[in-house]
């Protein structure tokens, strides 16, 4: 009997949202819009998206765009309206095992200003002081005002508490990274995990527009994933959804820190190709970037690690695809983006492992956010609240 592949079955519509929220997210997608064409587009009276309209302006989050607007005709022109990226900026702060991003974005997601820097000190009060004060420094260079800030991060997140419950690679456990960081800087803060909040991202400023179902899984030093059905991200009790870090790899003796051998992320983490690498002296240093030039350098060494990895994600890729039957799985993986060669081993090992996925090149993709994924990730945390809460976040009141 031939196998039935799940694009043999039509798939359900998208839900539309409405309210503000509804409005705004509409306009980011499809704006510069006129008020008529919006109150199609997101199945509102017109009178309703006039209204709607007029608070999103007055809030300074729209704006209308006469410069957009149709040549002038009988009756009275149609102004578009937009998002107005002139007035306000989100905040973020993304925290990674070796190293600390800020950046500042706009309310289209694109980030504006950037800072990286190796941590100093682990100890979340230090870490976090230091991390608002880069923040104020990149506050200080921009004429917009800040909504707030958007925290994001690897291991197990709370979201709901704003509480990083267990990091075990940089040792931190029940850390209430929320309040401390609002304490610092001021200002309001939403924390998250990092492949949710990518998710999120994908969604609203990247390739999942037109997906009813995304997969986004991360692979870096931390490895994880996250689950979202149109837009919504799951979480499961405690926020604990996504982990993926300890599923068995065949034929890998890489020890974890669980106590097992071969689990997941400590047998493809960057951390354990830099050693690998290292040690064969392909680089002179820790430092994953380096390993990434070498293998687009063309390093032999350097591209079969990295090939050798993308067999294993895409195995898993495999199995993800199998369990949640997503439209789109998104890969935010550094190879994928930069070594050639590697996406391709990923969709080959799809084709040969999945019985639900029947078209690999177009489900699997790589991130829409190459060169600041992190970043977005983090930023992202805080628009994803302004775009499902627009007036109460704008005004201060939803955190």
């Amino acid at each position: 009997m031939e196998r039935l592949r799940r694009t043999d079955v039509p798939s359900a519509g998208r839900r539309v949202r409405t309210g503000p929220g509804g409005v705004l997210r509409a306009v980011l997608r499809h704006g510069p819009l006129a008020r008529s064409t919006l109150a199609r587009v997101v199945g509102q009276s017109p009178a309703s998206i006039t209204g709607q309209s007029a608070e999103l302006i007055e809030a300074g989050l729209l704006r209308e765009a006469p410069e957009l607007a149709a040549p002038k005709a009988v009756g009275r022109p149609h102004m578009p309206v937009d998002i107005d990226t002139g007035r306000f900026v989100a905040g973020a702060l993304h925290i990674g095992v070796p190293y600390s991003t800020v950046a500042l974005l706009d309310l289209r997601g694109r980030v504006l200003t950037e800072d990286r820097r190796d941590h100093r000190s682990t100890d979340p009060a230090d870490l976090v002081a230091d991390a608002a004060d880069r923040l104020r420094k990149l506050l200080a260079a921009e004429d917009r005002v800040p909504l707030g800030v958007g925290v994001a991060t690897g291991g197990w997140v709370d979201q709901d508490d704003g509480r990083i419950i267990e990091h075990p690679l940089i040792g931190w456990r029940g850390v209430p990274i929320g309040d401390l960081l609002a304490g610092e800087i001021g200002l309001p803060v939403w924390v998250d995990g990092h492949s949710r909040a990518l998710t999120s991202a994908e969604e609203l400023f990247g390739q999942g527009l037109d997906a009813s179902s995304v997969v986004q899984l991360f692979i870096g030093n931390v490895v994880d994933a996250a689950f979202a059905v149109d837009g919504v991200v799951h979480y499961g009790p405690r926020s604990a959804a996504g982990g993926v870090a300890h599923l068995p790899v065949a034929g890998s003796g890489e020890p974890c820190f669980c106590g097992r051998t071969g689990c997941f992320q400590v047998t493809v983490s960057e951390a354990t190709l830099v050693r690998r690498a290292l040690a064969a002296g392909v680089v002179g240093r820790p430092h994953f970037p380096d390993l990434v030039r070498a293998a687009m350098d063309g390093s032999p060494f350097a591209v079969e690690l990295f090939h050798e990895r993308s067999i294993r994600v895409g195995r898993a890729v495999a199995t993800l695809l199998d369990l949640l039957n997503p439209d789109r799985l998104i890969l935010a993986d550094a190879a994928v983006v930069h070594v050639p060669g590697c996406l391709e081993h990923v969709h080959r090992q799809v084709r040969e492992h999945s019985f639900a996925c029947a078209h690999p090149e177009s489900t699997v993709i790589a991130t829409s956010f190459r060169e600041h994924t992190l970043s977005v990730a983090a930023g992202t945390v805080m628009l994803h609240r302004l775009y499902t809460d627009p007036l109460g976040v704008s005004r201060g009141g939803s955190r």
